[in-house]
């Protein structure tokens, strides 16, 4: 990988305790960082301890009071800022992925472009974000006044799957906020988390305002829980499971800290009779197979109108048997390896016991690397309820059908879930869309697209065990790093 980069310096490891020139941890211990498309280390990474975690969240406190009073139009201009350096970078941060996540070099493209749709977004947003007056409907010489002013000091927790959107979208919100930051990326993925971390103090972020804690795969559940026991930090954002979800929370608890939860999810994919039926089809594998089917709006149940099953199979299987598995640096590689030898036996096991319980199984025809953590495409037809891949994300290449009758079957099958982040429907008929969208039990809904529930424009989030609060949107992803304060003021 450090032949592919044009700047090095961004995998800088320092902590950024009180800014790029801290000392690096000391006496902790190491962790190798995996490349899943060879199964090989790409280089080791020394993991903080307590005693750096403790520094971090006291740079942060101290950072705060001074970072909180920058008027929002000077954080608009840093955010501006470090939006250009991360253009500027783009290549590098791709290359990046590839090498830490697996993924094709123009996904991981795509995945730093995405992630620019929200350092653009809030570089506008800053500036927006104001209280209200309103008169008493009883008293006229009452008037209400709401200001809004941000929470505090924030942790930040987030996934491997998306390590370079998913930081600059929480941080990106809770810096344009006036909130500052300690950071924890996923121990399978820091060297991005890092490399952004750097752009963000070229950006002219102020000494104190971002931090990043190392965790080991060791000292990862130690680490969470002391930012989330920790007064200091008045806010939590995390992304990952769902199992993991409910632990942050009962740790945050007893300090009653502000909570996004972006958590797991069960994504229906619903295909009715009267749909685009190849359009739709084609969208689910392009659905399924983004980063390996490794994204919490990931398809993982379809359910798929009797009379047109058929149609949509073969479909799927035509494309599955296009697909071109490789390591992510080659430029022929249309999908890559799972994160971790963990994530390649769990997929394996869904579709082992998918077939004992009577599914029918087809294998891409796709030749599968014998190095790294590779799993082909895999449709399975004919799932039941029973079925591991109607029960838990798979977070594989997997495609899992079920077929249905009626419209209130469809709703009744999408919504037999204890999750509730996205799901999609295809359908021409406009008022079926709109009923759809009001009864399906998702916080993100796909109305004829196969992906786009993301946006920065729109709030993002889920209901039920996939988690509560929203990111992005107009208004919504600030929001949710401050906290709204009202007085009461008389005119008489």
């Amino acid at each position: 990988m450090n032949t592919r980069l044009k700047d090095m310096s961004l995998l800088d490891a320092a902590d950024f305790l009180k800014g790029p020139e801290s000392l690096e941890a000391s006496d902790n211990e190491s962790f190798d960082v995996m490349d899943p498309g060879s199964g090989m280390p790409i280089c080791s990474m020394k993991a903080s301890n307590l005693k750096d975690v403790d520094r971090a969240i006291q740079a942060a406190s101290d950072a705060f009071a001074s970072y909180s009073a920058l008027p929002a139009r000077e954080r608009a201009t840093l955010l501006l800022n470090f939006d250009r350096l991360v253009r500027d970078n783009l290549e590098d941060l791709a290359w990046i992925l590839v090498y830490e996540t697996g993924k094709p070099l123009e996904e991981a493209r795509a995945e730093v472009q995405y992630a620019l749709t929200f350092s653009w977004w809030f570089v506008g947003e800053t500036e927006r974000v104001q209280g209200q007056v309103v008169k008493s409907a009883t008293n006229p010489s009452l008037r209400f006044l709401t200001v809004l002013q941000p929470v505090g000091p924030v942790a930040i927790l987030t996934p491997w799957n998306f390590p370079v959107a998913l930081f600059i979208r929480k941080a990106v919100s809770a810096l344009a906020a006036g909130c500052t930051i300690v950071a924890k990326p996923s121990p399978e993925t820091p060297l991005s988390t890092l490399a952004v971390a750097n752009l963000l103090h070229r950006a002219g972020f102020p000494s104190g305002s971002v931090n990043i804690v190392l965790a080991s795969y060791r000292n990862t559940p130690a680490i969470g829980q002391a930012l989330c026991t920790d007064p200091r930090i008045k806010k939590l954002s995390f992304t990952g499971s769902s199992r993991v979800g409910r632990l942050l929370m009962q740790q945050c608890a007893p300090s009653l800290k502000k909570l996004t939860l972006e958590l797991g999810g069960l994504g229906a994919y619903l295909v009715f009779e009267d749909a685009d039926v190849d359009g739709a089809a084609a969208a689910l594998v392009a659905n399924k197979l983004r980063h390996a089917g490794q994204t919490c709006i990931s398809a993982q149940r379809a359910f798929v109108h009797e009379s047109v099953v058929d149609r949509v199979l073969k479909c799927i299987a035509a494309k599955l048997d296009q697909v071109q598995l490789g390591h992510g640096s080659q430029s022929t590689t249309t999908l890559g390896p799972l994160q971790t030898e963990r994530s390649q036996q769990k997929a394996r096991e869904h579709i082992q016991d998918a077939r004992a319980k009577g599914a029918t199984i087809y294998t891409s025809t796709a030749a599968v690397p014998s190095a790294g953590y590779f799993v082909a495409p895999t449709l399975i037809a004919g799932c039941t309820k029973d079925m591991l891949v109607f029960q838990e994300e798979s977070f594989g290449p997997l495609i899992n059908v079920a077929t249905f009758r009626t419209e209130q079957e469809a709703i009744e099958l999408a919504n037999d879930t204890d999750m509730g982040l996205t799901s999609y429907v295809f359908t021409k008929d406009s008022a079926r869309l709109w009923r759809m969208f009001e009864q399906l039990k998702a916080g993100n809904v796909g109305l004829n697209v196969g992906g786009s529930t993301t946006a920065a424009e729109i709030p993002f989030g889920g209901v039920d065990q996939s988690g509560f609060g929203k990111e992005a949107g107009i208004g919504a992803g600030l929001k949710e790093y401050m906290i709204e304060k009202s007085a009461t003021m008389s005119i008489a």
